[in-house]
């Protein structure tokens, strides 16, 4: 058996863990302490004020939901920055070039091991946020194109690694074969291991995207108005009431859970379907 199939299969490129433990039963729970939480709201509020917590989030919730699409408008864009600079990335990572796979090693390891928070107030931080472009003069650079680039960094670094240990599961006689053949390296990669590496890659793909979806809200620490922000400012608007916390909260964590839920079963399923036989 190939050791490398062997690694890769067991370790299932580091993201297992995620979609296996996610489960309907943690919705439920959910569920049930965002219903609960506005019977407590309910007891904590006098009642002479109006409206409700659940009457407030009726209210605003259009907006929350909007700060909703914007989350997933940056998961959506960063995982695609994040997949074509990740795969280039991790072909750099197999060139047979000390020069070339060296520092794509070092890119990879800082930006897998570099917390989250840290990548993203680095990258508001440092990139200014007006830009001169040749033939449109001076553009704006908004806070969540930062945050959607900063947000792809760490996510292309996984993807790398994900490329590179796909292609170490191809077992070797399939590379010997290729050479007997006359196939360049160039070739083989293209017309043979790559093939083969999608379904492999597929399943830890689709949980770097969970992950990332889940690590947008991230954004309104530093004034991005998504889902988190619009709810902050939702309940700033309403008197900044104590007893709306919990109510606010639980509901975003329900509208997360109702997003990454569909995407974990279908991870698992994928998972299931292209298991690697060794």
């Amino acid at each position: 058996m190939n050791d490398g199939a062997f690694r890769i299969d067991r370790h299932r490129f580091a993201v297992e863990h995620f979609s296996s433990r996610l489960h309907w039963r943690h919705g439920l729970w959910l569920a049930l302490a965002f219903f609960g939480s506005f019977v407590l709201a309910h007891a904590q509020s006098d009642t002479q004020r109006i409206p409700s917590a659940i009457g407030t989030l009726f209210i605003w919730l259009p907006f929350i939901l909007k700060g909703f699409g914007l989350n997933l408008l940056m998961s959506f864009i960063a995982m695609a920055c994040a997949t074509v600079l990740g795969v280039g990335l991790g072909l750099l990572q197999i060139s047979h070039s000390r020069w070339v796979s060296l520092p794509a090693w070092f890119i990879t390891h800082l930006f897998r091991n570099s917390p989250w928070l840290v990548i993203l107030f680095m990258v508001m931080f440092l990139v200014p946020f007006e830009m001169q472009v040749p033939g449109l003069g001076i553009v704006r650079l908004p806070d969540w194109v930062k945050a959607t680039f900063a947000f792809s960094l760490p996510v292309m670094a996984n993807i790398s690694e994900i490329l590179r240990g796909a292609v170490n599961s191809i077992p070797k006689g399939q590379w010997e074969s290729a050479e007997s053949l006359a196939f360049t390296r160039a070739q083989t990669l293209r017309w043979i291991i790559l093939p083969q590496c999608i379904r492999r890659a597929i399943p830890p793909w689709m949980n770097w995207y969970a992950l990332l979806a889940l690590a947008t809200p991230m954004a309104s620490v530093l004034g991005v108005r998504e889902a988190v922000g619009n709810a902050q400012a939702a309940m700033e608007a309403a008197g900044a009431r104590p007893e709306f916390l919990l109510p606010f909260y639980l509901f975003l964590l329900c509208l997360f859970f109702a997003y990454i839920y569909p995407i974990a079963l279908w991870t698992r399923k994928l998972e299931r379907k292209y298991v690697v036989a060794n």
